[in-house]
């Protein structure tokens, strides 16, 4: 029989549901390019010339229908699962930007990756001049052995680390932050945090 042929293979479940809204009185889609194409239709107009393959044509038929509405239905999932992710990502964008702490994401090697709106206050920097700096930049150069041991420890073991830094800023009193370092897996990033601590008298200049 020529239907044996056919082979229009999809999940059990999926199918079921096609031709539960074939029995319906669903349609098939004709809509987003999911219509029957000529070399269906002729060999669908070949079989029904014939008695003796008939029957195989509305058999066919019904196939071509069932998986229309398969394809159609798999769409929907794709466009679902589309929305998803993206609502997913929104959530996390935001969760970063309004995030009440300094976050930054790292290049293994101490490069920002980017950093979120609170890192950039807590710095006095423009957010969109921080991607490709060193993050040791950002901190006094007297906490910048300890910036450096963290990241570096967390590119050698994992999987999470913790410090103290000044902020760098000229004159005023001096920013004592908390650091917080984590490894992503695979060591492709780092992710680090600056919480404020308080503020500590300038060190006397003679000193410096």
């Amino acid at each position: 029989m020529f239907l044996d042929t056919v082979k229009l293979n999809t999940p059990a479940p999926l199918r079921h549901v096609a031709e539960a809204r074939l029995r319906d009185g669903v349609p098939p889609p004709a809509h987003g390019g999911w219509t029957t194409g000529m070399e269906a239709l002729t060999v669908l107009h070949n079989l029904a010339g014939s008695p003796e393959s008939a029957g195989d044509a509305l058999k066919l038929l019904h196939e071509l229908q069932v998986h229309q509405v398969e394809l159609a239905m798999q769409h929907e999932q794709l466009e679902q699962s589309r929305a998803e992710v993206a609502e997913t990502l929104e959530r996390y964008v935001e969760r970063f930007d309004f995030a009440p702490v300094g976050y930054f994401t790292l290049e293994p090697d101490g490069r920002i990756v980017e950093g979120n709106l609170a890192g950039a206050e807590l710095f006095a920097v423009d957010r969109a001049d921080l991607p490709g700096r060193s993050i040791e930049h950002l901190v006094a150069a007297d906490s910048r052995p300890a910036l450096r041991a963290v990241l570096d420890r967390l590119c050698k073991d994992g999987p999470s680390e913790t410090c103290e830094v000044y902020a760098e800023q000229s004159g005023g009193p001096r920013r004592l932050l908390q650091v917080v370092g984590k490894a992503a897996p695979r060591m492709r990033f780092l992710y680090v945090t600056f919480t404020f601590i308080r503020e500590d008298a300038a060190p006397d200049r003679q000193q410096v």
